[in-house]
């Protein structure tokens, strides 16, 4: 691990760079979010976001703004917020730096059920548009997602419950339910007609562009209630990384906060990705990168991993719509391209540590 400050640095000023840090991610976020709001085909500039933001700009500014990116911006800072900060905590109380919800099997459940709505319940085709395909019942895909992913939850729970498996072991066994719903899926798609097929694997790609004011609130709300939980358990976090039973000398009840930090994480996250679709690695990547600059004190490292998250997502989608405009591209898959050479790069960097 690099030193974070000199070495004659006190106590005061090594504290003193983690707020100024984080008051520089906040920042960060911000003049990205800007930046995001701006880029497209209509030629905004930011000086133009910001007076129609604050109730200036012409009529069509406003709509361009208020309608089309604005809600799309949101969305990247609340899932990206959140996502992050349920990687954060999943590889803190499974001790595995590969923890996620994309490693549990959470999102991979949420697409069985999503795959399910479409292709059984027929909730697909004229209502709705996720990038140029509709669907006629997108509550139901959601709430479907939603099913499947704490279905992998209430599994995974289970075994802990019933077998007392390791957090470690609680990995290979989200592993094996990934594959478990990733096949589920394979066969619902095998079976399907060609229009409800293209309709799982544009769900699957992943839209931030399908969400309502009314399901921003719905997921702003969830991941805030869950940033407070975390916070409130950022000790007992910090206390674990010395070991568990470490942890239990100091008081703390490592069983329930395991239990009740998984029910959290995989809520959150379900919630998330039943409305967005399939993101992967802004969970993963975003607390390794942090933890690289201000360490692994969970005071901190909590809100610099949820604010990296917004600014990761915030990138991507950004970098989507730009790349080949304007087709906008799925924005896993760009995740996936900018996330997978990064999290390779820190883990050969680190490799001998």
């Amino acid at each position: 691990m690099k030193r974070e400050l000199a070495p004659d640095a006190g106590y005061t000023g090594y504290l003193r760079f983690k707020k100024l840090f984080l008051l520089g991610m906040v920042l960060l976020t911000a003049a990205i979010a800007l930046v995001a709001i701006a880029c497209g085909s209509a030629g905004l500039t930011v000086g133009t976001v910001v007076r129609t933001l604050l109730g200036g700009g012409d009529q069509n500014a406003r709509i361009i703004v208020w309608n089309l990116r604005l809600p799309r911006m949101v969305t990247a800072v609340v899932a990206g917020t959140g996502l992050a900060a349920v990687g954060c905590v999943m590889q803190s109380i499974l001790r595995n730096p590969l923890a996620s919800s994309s490693t549990l099997g959470v999102s991979q459940g949420a697409a069985f059920g999503a795959a399910f709505a479409i292709i059984v319940l027929n909730a697909g085709m004229q209502s709705q548009t996720l990038d140029g395909v509709s669907f006629s019942n997108p509550y139901a895909i959601s709430v479907c997602a939603f099913v499947g992913s704490m279905l992998s939850t209430l599994v995974m729970l289970g075994l802990s419950r019933i077998s007392k498996i390791t957090p470690q072991t609680m990995i290979l066994a989200g592993v094996a339910l990934s594959s478990l719903f990733s096949g589920g899926t394979t066969l619902l798609q095998y079976f399907a007609d060609d229009v409800k097929v293209a309709a799982v694997v544009f769900w699957t790609f992943g839209s931030l562009s399908s969400t309502s004011w009314r399901e921003i609130a719905i997921m702003a709300a969830v991941v805030a209630g869950a940033l407070l939980y975390f916070l409130r358990h950022r000790w007992s976090y910090n206390a674990l990384q010395s070991g568990e039973a470490t942890a239990k000398g100091l008081g703390v009840h490592t069983d329930r906060l395991l239990l009740g930090s998984m029910v959290v994480c995989s809520l959150t996250a379900s919630v998330i990705v039943s409305y967005i679709g399939i993101i992967n690695f802004i969970g993963l990547i975003a607390p390794h990168l942090m933890r690289r600059v201000i360490g692994s004190d969970y005071r901190y490292l909590l809100p610099a991993s949820a604010l990296m998250g917004a600014v990761l997502l915030l990138l991507s989608d950004t970098v989507a719509r730009l790349a080949v405009a304007p087709v906008v591209l799925p924005i896993g898959a760009i995740t996936s391209f900018l996330g997978a050479p990064l999290f390779l790069y820190l883990v050969f960097k680190g490799g001998k540590r």
